[in-house]
């Protein structure tokens, strides 16, 4: 009998230890982590073994402040996850069981405004999903527009409006800003299948890279530390 109690022990023990690592969930600012596969997409396992902004990506999803894009007072906080589906594939699609942080809110607007540039193509069929939001149309990736977070989006009151874009290398540009890059919802064909953007995002066309000095063939192509203003 202390035989079979043993191995019920034993079996008991696995079981708790495999299901506490499929429970394991990426985890937002401020929770505790061991490694950066702990924390959620942009943020990484900085000091005090806590989720924190990378500072090698320029993200400000902890630090951030503000709502609406307006510069209110108070907290960008996390607004909850959005868990993903299988229901596309493609590289950049939503994975299963992954969870996304949603923001409703971004940092404050001001005279140099920080954000992460990404590239979007706005034409039909592109990853931009469905036509923008501010005109209902598609657009050629030789304009220079974009999208911005929900919280700089802020209901459209920036539609159709102009903003300034200013690269490392200091090369500025000008772009439309045309649709929102939706931080609240995702994964689903209205979003391209892909996840939800982060609350510091200005998603533009090649052409506004190309405005900036950045050709696709460059390593910062993609992804990049920026300023922004309203114009």
């Amino acid at each position: 009998m202390a035989l079979r109690i043993g191995s019920i022990v034993r079996v008991l023990i696995l079981f708790s230890i495999c299901s506490r690592d499929l429970l394991v969930e990426s985890r937002g600012c401020g929770q505790s982590c061991s490694t950066n596969d702990d924390c959620d997409g942009q943020l990484y396992c900085g000091a005090g073994s806590t989720c924190q902004d990378d500072p090698d990506l320029g993200t400000h999803i902890c630090a951030g402040s503000g709502g609406g894009g307006g510069g209110d007072s108070g907290t960008c906080q996390q607004s909850g996850t959005l868990k993903g589906n299988s229901a596309h594939q493609c590289g950049e699609c939503c994975k299963a069981n992954t969870n996304y942080p949603i923001y409703r809110c971004s940092p404050p607007v001001s005279q140099s405004t920080k954000a992460i540039l990404t590239v979007n193509d706005f034409q039909a069929g592109g990853d931009g999903g469905d036509p923008s939001e501010c005109d209902g149309k598609f657009h050629s990736n030789t304009e220079r527009v974009v999208a911005l977070s929900t919280g700089w989006y802020s209901g459209g009151s920036r539609c159709l409006k102009f903003i300034s874009i200013t690269a490392p290398n200091g090369k500025s540009t000008t772009a439309k800003v045309v649709d929102e890059c939706d931080s609240t919802m995702g994964c689903d064909k209205p979003h391209a299948w892909q996840p939800p953007c982060w609350n510091n995002i200005v998603d533009g066309s090649d052409a506004v890279w190309k405005a900036l000095g950045i050709s696709s063939s460059d390593s910062l192509y993609g992804q990049m530390s920026i300023t922004w203003r309203d114009a």
